[in-house]
């Protein structure tokens, strides 16, 4: 794999690790979220229905998971090229797509948007959680599974000759399931060949962390290359002396998120956060290790 070795896969090829500049580490551009869609009660099934407008935005805020269109992120690819734009304009470089096999990933969409906004935008290769898995992806083996990802990052995804630069989101539920398991072995095995980096999303429990770390250590995954989504903790954590560890994004993937539709978006932690934590001490040493070195030091192929 010494073609990747040392280089960041986007979606237009690889690049210098170096190019990145500030970069949103779990986002998505493209995907459906059907698997989490939470029937509302049913004196409110009549506004989980209605187009998303001012009137029941608020509703729909508070709803997110009740509301179908809302989990239609893949309808808005225009009002994305513009944040897009809107977040590059705002010293942002890059962008980690995060969505796997069963949540509609699109990397012809992705390219797209490469192309058109000049943002570097690496994709996931996997599975998310288990409530998506085909009958077809419960049924593979560890090997055939691994060999999955391993195509997904160097020949290409979705029919497409388009590749993969990390292994994930890889989802997980709580309890484990034996095909998120699996997956979760195969995830470890493919890192060790390829050398790549790996996004997990963990079950919602706080063992749910640990549990899936071991895993992927007795199946030799390089755990330094290796996220874990959702901790949500970072001023603990650079107090703790762990800012070479953080990573940051907004992991938006609802219509509501968007700024179109009164979301922060794509630029909020650059234009809102950044400024804030700033304000409350952390150091701009400390800013670019969270937002330039510790994506670009993740993201490149060993």
């Amino acid at each position: 794999m010494s073609s990747l070795s040392g280089k960041v896969q986007t979606v237009l090829g690889l690049v210098e690790p170096s190019k990145l500049g500030r970069t949103l580490t779990h986002e998505h551009l493209a995907m459906t979220f059907d698997c989490c869609y939470c029937p509302p009660p049913p004196c409110q099934e009549a506004i989980s229905k209605e187009p998303i407008v001012m009137k029941n935005l608020y509703w729909i805020q508070k709803n997110a998971y009740s509301h179908k269109e809302n989990l239609q992120l893949n309808q808005e690819t225009e009002a994305i090229k513009e944040e897009l734009l809107y977040f590059k304009a705002n010293g942002g470089g890059a962008l980690v797509e995060n969505t796997t096999t069963g949540i509609s990933r699109d990397t012809q969409t992705l390219k797209r948007l490469a192309e058109e906004t000049g943002v570097h935008i690496i994709s996931g290769a996997g599975f998310y959680v288990d409530a998506t898995h085909s009958s077809e992806t419960r049924a593979m083996s560890v090997e055939q599974l691994t060999d999955v990802l391993m195509n997904e990052i160097l020949h290409g995804a979705d029919g497409t000759s388009i590749k993969c630069g990390i292994i994930g989101e890889i989802g997980c539920s709580w309890p484990l399931t034996e095909s998120e398991r699996k997956v979760l072995q195969a995830t470890a095995h493919a890192q060790a060949q390829l050398g790549c980096p790996v996004i997990i999303h963990p079950g919602r429990s706080s063992r749910a962390p640990f549990q899936i770390i071991r895993i992927l250590q007795e199946a030799g995954a390089d755990i330094s290359k290796t996220v874990m989504s959702h901790l949500d903790r970072v001023r603990l954590l650079v107090e703790e002396g762990c800012e070479d560890r953080i990573l940051v994004a907004h992991d938006i993937h609802t219509k509501t998120r968007l700024m179109k539709y009164g979301g922060h978006g794509y630029s909020h932690i650059l234009t809102n956060v950044v400024p804030k934590m700033l304000l409350r001490g952390i150091t701009e040493n400390v800013l670019d290790k969270i937002l330039i070195e510790n994506p670009k030091q993740w993201l490149t192929f060993k």
